[in-house]
Order: C-alpha cells, then sequence, then structure tokens
C-alpha cells in the first residue's frame, strides 16, 4: 500500500475520530446514528494509522506531500 494521506488529513481524520467517541460514550448522540457514526470515526481511526485510504486510491486523490 502506498500512503496517500497527509498530516493534516491524518488529525482532522483522528480529531473527528475522537470527537464522535466522546459523543456517543457521553449519551450525546444515542441510537442508530449513533452507532453509524462510531463505526465511520473508527474506520477513519484506522485509515489515518495505516496512512492509506482505499477510497482515496479508487478516486486517485492524494493528500501525502510529494516527495523530491
Amino acid at each position: 500500500m502506498k500512503k496517500n494521506l497527509g498530516t493534516i488529513d491524518r488529525i482532522i481524520r483522528i480529531l473527528f475520530a475522537v470527537v464522535v467517541s466522546v459523543l456517543f460514550f457521553t449519551n450525546v448522540v444515542t441510537g442508530t446514528l449513533g452507532v453509524i457514526l462510531l463505526i465511520v470515526g473508527g474506520v477513519l481511526l484506522a485509515t489515518s494509522f495505516m496512512n492509506f485510504c482505499p477510497l482515496y486510491a479508487v478516486l486517485g486523490i492524494n493528500s501525502c506531500p510529494v516527495k523530491k
């Protein structure tokens, strides 16, 4: 897998996952919507740690800086 996530993209994904987790576990967001957001947050967190997003690969997006 070739890296396709830049630093800012990774930070945004991690922050989103943390915010969604806090909202879910403090019962601000509950029910089906809460579970769906928690799953999306988990996927974003996993992709940020792997530095690879399969959707970015399919769409041809690369936010990783070009190395010279």
